[in-house]
């Protein structure tokens, strides 16, 4: 006899990867049953948000440094290698996340734990 569960749509391995794309499915999953239900899925959706202010935070201030006069000729190769940084943890996380791997990363990840309701 086939199984008569209902199916939710995704799994959560990869709604939790979804949330990384962008923030805009991160917010879409916390706040749309039965998503939100699911504490993996909060806890990626929150880490998700949370990396892309601090990815927009670093990038700003990276910016405003390179305003001062001289500043700037430094600052260009450190924006590249600190974007450069950001893509290869984001890539980590998503590739982690949608093989089904619980990757915490440090600072952002307990915030996220703290939100999600850990």
């Amino acid at each position: 006899m086939p199984d008569q569960t209902p199916q939710t749509g995704l799994s959560d391995d990869a709604a939790s990867g979804l949330a990384y794309i962008t923030f805009i499915p991160a917010i879409i999953f916390l706040a749309t049953a039965p998503y939100n239900q699911k504490r993996l899925i909060r806890f990626h959706s929150w880490q998700s948000i949370f990396l892309t202010i601090a990815w927009f935070v670093v990038v700003v201030g990276l910016h405003i440094i390179s305003m001062v006069p001289f500043l700037g000729l430094i600052v260009i190769p450190i924006r590249m290698l600190v974007g450069l940084g950001f893509f290869i943890l984001w890539l980590i996380v998503v590739i982690k996340t949608f093989n089904g791997q619980m990757f915490k990363i440090p600072v952002i990840g307990d915030f996220a734990e703290k939100q999600a309701g850990n």
